[in-house]
């Protein structure tokens, strides 16, 4: 999967990873490696917010904070990566709620 998805400098990759218990989303630059923004169910702006952060509502939360922290950097559009997990259920709600807090896909 990863070998058809590069981040550019003018749109980076969106990588997506999921735990049973936490979702963790960040922005990367494949040309450099280097970690944009990040952003996770453990996040400090997130960790005593949620009743329990392995679940769609977590995910949703997740989105809205990697967004606001791309747009905050000047990102409007990423590239999805979803490593390998179907688009369903969290990796989904992750997805909608970064696409309706600004970022595109």
């Amino acid at each position: 999967m990863r070998s058809r998805l590069r981040g550019t400098p003018g749109q980076p990759r969106l990588n997506v990873f999921r735990s049973l218990k936490h979702i963790y989303a960040q922005v990367i630059l494949d040309t450099t490696g280097e970690t944009v923004a990040s952003a996770s169910t453990m996040s400090p702006e997130l960790k005593g917010n949620l009743r329990y952060p392995g679940n769609v509502e977590g995910a949703k939360k997740v989105g809205e904070l990697i967004a606001q922290k791309c747009l905050e950097k000047g990102i409007q559009k990423v590239v999805f990566d979803r490593n390998g997990y179907l688009y369903h259920g969290r990796v989904k709600a992750l997805a909608e709620a970064a696409r309706t807090n600004g970022l595109t896909f």
